[in-house]
This record gives structure tokens, sequence and C-alpha cells, in this order.
């Protein structure tokens, strides 16, 4: 299973070699890079950006070792520069792209917060996804349940998952089928990765 959360797919879900571990793996848990003009590397993070894509799976570790190592010379075949803090410029940009995700579901009514309303939605059978805060407490988020067939994900902090909401901090977050949700879970998956949390595939609290 992707780092996304889906069955490995040949056809909508093509796989990718990380330069970093060697490993083929399907390319929603992989991270595309390019080479700029200048020699740069550059995050293709919407994998829009012209030129041979350089993947690297979504770890800091990875993709730490792409830098140091100097795989990225490597796999254009020439001298390239990459910034030494490239997890972390590429960890910041992939929760930019998740918080605006997650607020644009919201404004298509497709996401709710707060516990109330997050638990309405789960008994109701109306979540797919549950999103909770990695600094809310503990036992607060284990009164509350991986949505049946769904996803749960822990990667984003409280103030994030408030900038999503339009609130100063946010715990406990719900986002229904459809619309963007599926690509939330490919971000909310590489975030997991970066950050080094839970794979996303572990309930919290009751069944």
């Amino acid at each position: 299973m992707s780092r996304g959360g889906r069955d490995k797919d040949r056809d909508d879900d093509p796989e990718r070699r990380c330069i970093a571990t060697g490993e083929v793996q399907p390319k929603r848990g992989l991270i595309r890079f390019v080479i700029g003009p200048d020699g740069q590397v550059v995050p293709d993070l919407a994998e829009k950006l012209p030129g041979r894509g350089i993947w690297v799976a979504a770890d800091k570790a990875a993709l730490n070792k792409a830098v140091t190592k100097g795989l990225f010379s490597r796999a254009a075949k020439a001298p390239v520069q990459a910034a030494p803090d490239l997890a972390d410029l590429v960890e910041a940009g992939v929760a930019r792209r998740l918080v605006d995700l997650v607020s644009l579901t919201r404004k298509s009514g497709r996401a709710v917060a707060g516990f109330e309303k997050v638990k309405g939605w789960l008994a109701e059978g109306r979540a797919k996804v549950l999103l909770q805060a990695s600094d809310g407490s503990e036992r607060g988020k284990g009164k509350l349940w991986t949505p049946t067939g769904g996803r749960w994900f822990g990667c984003l902090t409280a103030s994030e998952l408030g900038l999503s909401f339009g609130r100063s901090h946010v715990i406990h977050g719900a986002l229904a089928k459809g619309g963007l949700t599926d690509k939330v879970i490919l971000e909310a998956g590489r975030l997991t990765g970066l950050r080094g949390h839970d794979d996303g595939n572990t309930a919290v609290g009751k069944e």
C-alpha cells in the first residue's frame, strides 16, 4: 500500500525509483524534483514543471541522503546544487499544500471541525478522513475513531489545522468523500512520511 493509502494500481499509480533508497514504489509516496536552468534542484510538488523528473521518497532521511551524498548530480549526470535544508523546504511546502487543500475542502462543504461535529459525521458514516492535531491531547483524540474504510492522519499541528478552518487552532477535523479528499489523502501521506508520524493506517480510539 502506498503512503497515500491506496493499493498499488498499475494504471493510475505509476511507479518511480527513489534515488536515495534505490527502491521502486508508487510515485504517490515520492517527491518529484527537476533541475532548474541555474543548476539548482527544485522541488516540483505539483508535478507540473518541465524537465526530467528525479524522485526521492517522502522521507527526511532519504532527502538528506540525496543532498549530502550528491545523488541529485549522479541522477542528473551533471553537477547540480541542492540546498542544504532541502528536506525542511519540502516539508514546509507539502504542509502548505495540505493546509490549502483542507481549506478548499471546507469551503466546498465537505469538511467540519470540532469534536462534536466530527463525532457526528463519524457516527453517521459521512467521514472518509479523520484529521487530528499532532499536538492535541491524546486522551481527547482517543475518544474518536478512524472512519470505516477511511483514513486517519495526525501530521498537522493544531495551528496548521486551524488555518485550514479559519480558526486559531483545531484539534479534530473530518472530511467527506469526493471533491479534493483524495488529494488531501495523498499530501497527508507524504507529510506523514516527512514528519515521521504514524503512517495513517492505524486506528485511533474505538473502531
